[in-house]
């Protein structure tokens, strides 16, 4: 450790002395005797003992980052999809190896014992992984930081099929005992709602008509090899009168405790279904919870060191992970108003000064909206700054059109805002940042030159290469040492190695081990035997119309359909591998949903076909299952709409575990091709450009179908009710909006897919080249590192240095 407080340096672990506090906290904080431990009991001990080797860095580093009155960042997010800690935690502490050997000395299995640590249900999707992965890359580069966020009780949900539909039930990850947070009840602030504004003295006051406080939980978050740790700091709402007695003894048990319900509503779901106007106000109510307890903490540890206003944004900086947090502009400005006696000028110099925002879609229901009746009803005050903030946007740039504002049409448009905002606004691919600025924001961007900068994502190397694939991972550190887990860039020195027999013969034994290793997992989890030579064809990720998860099971249909029609051809045997879920509100998702999962009946009980087609769809995908699927893929989809997609960070995963990916230039898929080269990479479908072009065309759908026969029969195949015999007009639905209202251009790139896969097939019946492809992709993979991304923003958007 580089860490320079020998007070708070832990003492070396060797096996005996790791044993032994293992064993103390399972004596002592567990209350288990050895012989009567529970494989539970034991991952818990485990568990804290890691967590004290972690302590001492995470103390030291906060320590130093307060002797140097260094500047910190603050990442506020609604996501954190953090996966589990305890193999994450050991590795970059370089405990892992070890923890398996004692494990073992002591009779427990150690992939059974991390296999037993629940997910932390704290993320959906891309966005909640790449501020996981954020975390871990600004520990890791020495960046003093904080990621705020909500501590949901029951996550977004648990995902289910029953009768191939998806099922939502509640997350159950806190009915354990979290070993890796630490309760700050110390830390708390009150967060109001509603009520009125009065002025007070020539100012305005806002006396909110409900309030809960937001009470702090810390999970130190470690960076390779232990050198800097940060902090996780998430919310969980209580009540600020917590049990009415007087109530309770009338008998009115539902009533009295009624505050305390109400309150934990607000850190209970994530996403909450905001079809009704009760689910509009729950939502904003936990935007603005999360923002103004961490912009209260941001004060609070400002003010305990520095006495001036003005040099706020010297030591602070925030980013916006995209619009949900983008209540912060408001928020900062009141609370540097109405508590700390700055002008409504200086407040707004300083909150530009300190606020980034990110954008992560281009999508409409991304970029929220709220009516400004909602709005003003639950933050009165808000609305009050935001129309001030409006009206000196206006003032300031009287060229701005009459169309272009935060408060327009009765709604408050909460991108709008985050870009008037912020100092900086950044895309996260080259394509999306040009997109950001063309297409999303080009009026404002045109009055702010400058301030739209693209950092592409990334992905950090130590979850999802040296943790995931242990395989891979040791054949690149036995072939060019081990630098390359801190330095990504290093993976370029493989490719001399990729002509090599030996080398290209262990690169496929790895990857077949992994194969190998899925198909076990997938014979348990799905009751399906696949074959571990056929070619893994994988995509995971949230269900989405515009991520055309719909015209990857069409080409699947097709297939199955041709192999009926010739079933002894020179087949390539195929798994075809689907994970995600669907927001529940999200009805056409679901109905997508239910079509893999009755193809999948179809396709996997065909004795014609056998192994030359499966189709895979494990149940409630996360992070954990990520890191099963992704190893073993050959092939990566990532084939959204052109346009659509802001970056992906699954495709870098996957590239970098060895899959070649088949996809639009959509997203980082455009960096991606850059990097690999058009040999080793499938392109297909229609440019961005070409999409806006094609949608003029209102019948181009239709022209799209009639020139392919094959999508013609598949579309046949589903109406004719092949797949739902029960019930064959169930996807009338579907069948009708791909001919008529095909906003995500499915048919206009289905023939473009269809050849590529035949690509697909053609190179991996070739082992040589599909291993040169493979390694190719992993080689060229450095680029798409989140230590390179954060180092980006440290440089371009926070103004910031290393600690190390």
């Amino acid at each position: 450790m580089r860490l320079n407080d020998k007070t708070l340096t832990p003492a070396p672990l060797d096996a005996t002395t790791l044993q032994a506090a293992i064993l103390h906290h399972l004596t002592y904080t567990i209350g288990k005797d050895a012989p009567k431990a529970s494989l539970h009991d034991w991952r818990m001990a485990l568990s804290f003992t890691i967590r004290d080797q972690i302590v001492a860095p995470w103390f030291a580093s906060t320590r130093r980052t307060w002797a140097e009155d260094r500047k910190r960042v603050y990442y506020l997010s609604m996501e954190f999809l953090i996966g589990r800690i305890l193999e994450d935690a050991a590795i970059n502490i370089g405990l892992r190896d070890m923890a398996e050997q004692v494990m073992a000395g002591l009779g427990v299995d150690f992939r059974a014992l991390v296999e037993d640590e629940p997910d932390a249900a704290l993320g959906n999707g891309g966005l909640g992984r790449l501020a996981a992965c954020f975390m871990e890359s600004m520990a890791t580069v020495g960046c003093p930081a904080y990621g705020y966020g909500i501590r949901y009780e029951h996550g977004l949900f648990r995902q289910r099929f029953e009768g191939g539909q998806q099922v939502e039930t509640p997350e159950d990850w806190l009915q354990q005992t979290n070993p890796w947070e630490f309760d700050r009840p110390e830390s708390a602030y009150t967060i109001g709602f509603k009520g009125h504004v009065e002025t007070v003295e020539g100012r305005e006051v806002w006396v909110p008509g409900e309030t809960v406080f937001a009470s702090a939980y810390d999970t130190p978050v470690i960076g390779w090899q232990g050198e800097w740790a940060n902090t996780l700091r998430l919310w969980s709402a209580k009540a600020t009168t917590q049990f009415d007695l007087a109530r309770f003894n009338h008998g009115d048990y539902a009533a009295a405790a009624e505050p305390e319900a109400l309150a934990r509503t607000i850190s209970r779901v994530l996403y909450p279904d905001d079809t009704t106007y009760a689910g509009k106000e729950l939502r904003l109510k936990q935007e603005f919870f999360l923002t103004s307890a961490a912009l209260q903490d941001i004060l609070r540890r400002y003010f305990a060191e520095h006495d001036d206003i003005n040099g706020l944004p010297d030591k602070v900086a925030i980013q916006m992970n995209d619009t949900h947090p983008a209540i912060a502009g408001p928020e900062l400005m009141r609370l540097l108003m109405d508590e700390h006696g700055a002008s409504f000028d200086d407040a707004l110099r300083i909150a530009q000064a300190v606020l980034g925002y990110t954008n992560h879609t281009l999508l409409p229901e991304a970029l929220e909206r709220w009516s400004t009746f909602l709005f003003g009803n639950v933050l009165p005050r808000h609305m009050q700054i935001i129309e001030r903030i409006d009206a000196w946007h206006k003032a300031t740039y009287p060229s701005r059109p009459h169309y272009v504002g935060i408060v327009k049409f009765q709604e408050v448009h909460m991108g709008e805002l985050a870009f008037i905002m912020a100092h900086k606004v950044n895309g996260v691919s080259a394509l999306h940042s040009d997109l950001v600025a063309s297409s999303l924001f080009p009026e404002l961007a045109k009055l702010h030159p400058g301030r739209i900068i693209n950092e592409t994502n990334g992905v950090t190397p130590r979850r999802w290469l040296h943790l995931a694939n242990r395989p891979l991972s040791k054949l690149i550190t036995d072939t060019i040492g081990e630098a390359w887990i801190r330095d990504l860039d290093r993976l370029r020195d493989l490719e001399p190695h990729i002509k090599d027999k030996a080398f290209a013969e262990a690169f496929a034994a790895a990857k077949r081990a992994n194969k190998v290793a899925i198909s076990g997992w997938v014979a348990k989890e799905c009751g399906v035997t696949v074959n571990p030579d056929a070619l893994f064809d994988v995509q995971i990720k949230r269900i989405h119309e515009y991520k055309r998860q719909l015209l990857n099971i069409l080409q699947t249909i097709a297939q199955w359909h041709a192999i009926r029609e010739n079933p002894t051809a020179d087949w390539v045997p195929r798994v075809k591998v689907f994970g995600g879920k669907s927001a529940p509100g999200y009805w056409v998702a679901k109905e997508i949903i239910h079509l893999i999962n009755d193809v999948a009946r179809v396709v996997n009980n065909d004795p014609l076909v056998g192994d030359k087609l499966k189709v895979i769809y494990p149940a409630n995908y996360n992070v954990s299952m990520a890191e099963k699927l992704i190893p073993a893929a050959d092939l990566s989809e990532q084939i959204s709409t052109a346009g659509k997609e802001a970056s992906g960070t699954g495709n870098m995963k996957f590239m970098l575990n060895g899959a070649p990916t088949i996809g639009t230039l959509d997203g980082a898929n455009v960096e991606i091709l850059q990097e690999v080269g058009a040999d080793n990479f499938f392109l297909f479908g229609l440019t961005a450009a070409e999409v806006v072009e094609r949608r003029k065309d209102v019948e181009h759908s239709a022209h799209a179908i009639r020139e392919s026969q094959s999508l013609q029969d598949v579309l046949q195949m589903i109406a004719e009710g092949r797949f739902s015999p029960e019930q064959p007009d169930r996807y009338y639905g579907v069948v009708d909006r791909i001919w008529h209202h095909d906003y995500f251009l499915v048919a206009a790139d289905y023939a473009a897919y269809e050849a590529a896969q035949a690509e697909v097939d053609a190179a991996y019946r070739d082992p040589a080249r599909w291993v040169r492809m493979a390694a190719m992709n992993t080689a060229r993979g450095g680029f798409f590192s989140s230590d390179r991304t954060i180092r980006g923003y440290m440089k371009d958007i926070w103004s910031t240095e290393s600690a190390l």
